[in-house]
């Protein structure tokens, strides 16, 4: 993956006598002694055991993915080699008092790395409109965008990927620029502190007698330390964030850029370079294995894998044939080393692709083995038909503008084809909202009166484009007298607070009473009632129980404290608990104990019934197989339970309410996907707000009818 095997920095290049077209016994002497020059070059500044080491870094990569679905570490080796290769290029630039040219450094940069990137994002947006369900489409082409532009790693961060999720199949085929796009912004970074400690250096030296790799190391020791703070910090407190935060990613930077700076002072003898290379070899590779890496990195526990591999860089050539660098330096490891920018650009989205179109979770050996095999067959035809003719173009060479033209092509290359593609979605969208209500009837045809009438043909709605603005709205944050004391609470929200409030309802629970917020909220506005929410993702309410997390508990004690303070006059819950397995459905523990107490304080308690889960997302199985395949339209019978929880409620508790809207959802023995025109869910168990709202008229009268209310 890192991105130096692209860039060809002066340390890692191998100067090649060029056939100079003379003729005779001169022109042979003249290519012997440039020979002879170029392999003393090499030997002074060609390190093949670090592109070795690029190489089995990248193999971690591509194999924990594949087969263990874990984080290896390699990621975090190359973002410190990308920091040793860049400080020894610049450095070497500085001392010899060459100018830097950072503009021109940075077009030549890109140019070389564009490229091939843009090949790969045009392979994955093939195999997106050939395997990827329509309603992913969106995002892929948004990460598109993020990945040609270097900033998908704060796309992801904003949007809380889980990067550690199993399900790859599900996964986005461009998740892994993340990293490319932290190493191009620090591309950008890097060079401006090498420029201003090159001319802080200049202005002291005239007083001084001061090294322009001291001023270095007091810089880059800074950046080192104040980002392994933060990243330890935002680890523990927010780590879905952290993963993809430049900032809590620079100190491994900083230590390839410390690595690079002490390396002269570091001259270990032969038998050290042979115990601190297999030792930092074999951290190395026990790190994903030996460390519960889940949920920790990029935190201290990253040191692990970046300080083994920098205990491998100062072993280095050892000159022993026992040391690692005999193995890193080998002909196959060097030659990986030369395609793992390529090789890891290709090997996420074969995975990704291959596992959404055969249906299934996660590889075999044999599986696992093919797609590693592309993988390295599209890297070696990228590296030597798009990388390397672009690298060895002379014609961009000539000027900085015409660099910038070569990279502006590139990413035309690319701009077109998603911009199309994401205007075409739009148009599609709109249509599918403009049709007549009465072609999209949703709910009600599941209506007595519209029994046995078949629907009439229509798309249907929400269109794929809009599935991810499916969640119910409410209004804003808890404001006046509704704000909540408890810190837990801070994600209070309620809807627009009416002229003259008739009735207060305070809502309960996870997403799946949030879903019902799409009906319950218009219906609010319409009898001038407020409603508040305390919602917690997974956290259905209840009373304390073993069964939920302690933060669930503890959010659930918060609300109820929030109720009994507030008396309102009723509170809105979910009764039941679905599952994707058998049981189907059961009673939410600790439920009755946890409404008792707002119920003998006279305030009415609402419970509806949960509505099914699935073991597949549902509107892709329709894009996949359409609205009648029997993979759409689940059997009742392994949906929900025959006999509904709800009725061992009643009786119970004076003031509760019980509402079943499950003949709205499932109905002559199936669950269907979609109903009456209209996805009935957003994914595997969320109802899409449009089908909500579809049922506001039922809704609304067994609500009335239920609890009384007029």
């Amino acid at each position: 993956m890192d991105v130096l095997c692209a860039t060809g920095f002066e340390g890692l290049s191998v100067p090649v006598a060029r056939k100079t077209g003379q003729r005779g016994n001169e022109s042979h002497h003249h290519a012997g002694e440039v020979t002879r020059s170029a392999q003393v070059k090499a030997k002074q500044g060609y390190r093949p055991e670090v592109q070795g080491l690029r190489a089995l870094a990248v193999l971690m990569v591509v194999t924990y993915h594949v087969w263990l679905g874990r984080v290896s570490g390699g990621v975090d080796i190359f973002l410190l080699i990308s920091a040793f290769l860049l400080t020894l290029s610049f450095v070497r630039k500085v001392e010899n008092g060459r100018p830097l040219r950072l503009v021109s450094h940075w077009l030549h940069l890109f140019k070389r790395l564009i490229p091939a990137a843009v090949v790969v994002i045009l392979g994955v947006l093939a195999g997106t409109w050939l395997v990827i369900p329509q309603s992913r489409w969106p995002d892929v082409l948004n990460e598109a965008w993020a990945s040609l532009l270097y900033r998908q790693n704060w796309l992801l961060a904003d949007t809380a990927v889980d990067y550690y999720a199993q399900n790859h199949a599900g996964a986005s085929p461009l998740q892994h620029f993340w990293s490319l796009s932290i190493q191009g912004q620090v591309f950008i970074l890097w060079p401006l502190i090498f420029a201003g400690a090159a001319l802080v250096w200049r202005l002291l030296r005239r007083r001084r007698d001061i090294s322009y790799r001291l001023i270095l190391l007091v810089a880059f020791a800074g950046i080192f330390i104040a980002s392994l703070i933060f990243s330890i910090e935002q680890t523990a407190t927010n780590q879905a964030y952290a993963y993809f935060d430049t900032r809590t990613r620079l100190w491994e930077f900083a230590l390839g850029s410390l690595l690079a700076l002490s390396l002269p002072y570091l001259k270990p003898g032969k038998a050290a370079r042979v115990v601190l290379g297999w030792a930092g070899l074999a951290a190395m590779i026990s790190c994903g294995l030996v460390l519960t890496v889940d949920r920790s990195f990029p935190g201290f526990i990253a040191l692990w894998p970046t300080l083994a591999a920098a205990a491998i860089i100062v072993a280095g050539q050892s000159g022993s044939r026992f040391g690692v660098d005999r193995v890193l330096s080998s002909r196959p490891l060097v030659a990986l080393g030369d395609n793992s920018y390529a090789l890891y650009l290709w090997h996420w989205p074969l995975l990704v692709l291959a596992l959404a179109g055969t249906g299934i979770d996660k590889p075999n050996l044999v599986q696992g083995l093919a797609i590693v095999a592309a993988s390295v067959v599209l890297a070696v035809l990228t590296t030597r038909f798009v990388e390397k003719p672009l690298r060895e173009w002379h014609w961009p060479q000539l000027r900085a503008w015409r660099t910038a033209v070569v990279i502006v092509a590139c990413g035309a290359l690319l701009a077109g084809p998603v911009s199309l593609w994401q205007t075409r979605l739009t148009a599609d969208e709109a249509a599918a909202a403009a049709q007549p209500r009465e072609l999209t009837p949703g709910a009600a045809a599941l209506a007595p009166e519209n029994a046995g009438k078949p629907t009439p043909k229509a798309t249907v709605i929400p269109a794929p484009a809009a599935m991810k603005n499916e969640w119910a709205d409410i209004d804003g944050l808890c404001t006046d007298g509704n704000v909540p004391t408890d810190p837990l609470l801070s994600g209070c929200l309620q809807n627009s607070r009416p002229e003259h409030v008739k009735k207060r309802i305070v809502v309960l629970g996870d997403s799946h009473a949030q879903q019902y917020m799409a009906a319950l909220g218009p219906i609010a506005r319409d009898h001038g009632w407020e409603v508040v929410t305390l919602l917690k993702g997974n956290c259905r309410f209840g009373a304390e129980s073993p069964e939920r997390d302690a933060e669930c508990n503890a959010f659930n004690r918060a609300s109820a404290a929030y109720v009994m303070e507030h008396r309102p006059d009723a509170v809105f819950t979910v009764a039941s608990l679905t599952h994707k397995e058998a049981p189907f459905e059961t009673e939410v523990p600790g439920y009755v104990e946890g409404i008792k107490p707002f119920t003998d304080a006279g305030i009415d308690v609402v419970g509806i019934r949960d509505n099914p889960r699935f073991a597949i997302n549902m509107p892709e199985c329709v894009q996949k197989y359409g609205a009648q395949a029997p993979e759409c339209n689940a059997p009742l019978a392994e949906s929900l339970a025959l006999s509904s929880p709800l009725d061992d409620y009643r009786g119970k508790v004076d003031g509760l309410h019980l509402m079943d809207m499950s003949d709205f959802i499932c109905a002559d023995g199936t669950c269907p996907a979609v109903v009456g025109n209209v996805y009935v869910y957003k994914d595997d168990n969320h109802l899409t707000k449009t089908y909500v709202q579809s049922m506001i008229p039922m809704f609304e009268k067994r609500l009335l009818a239920a609890t009384g209310w007029k």
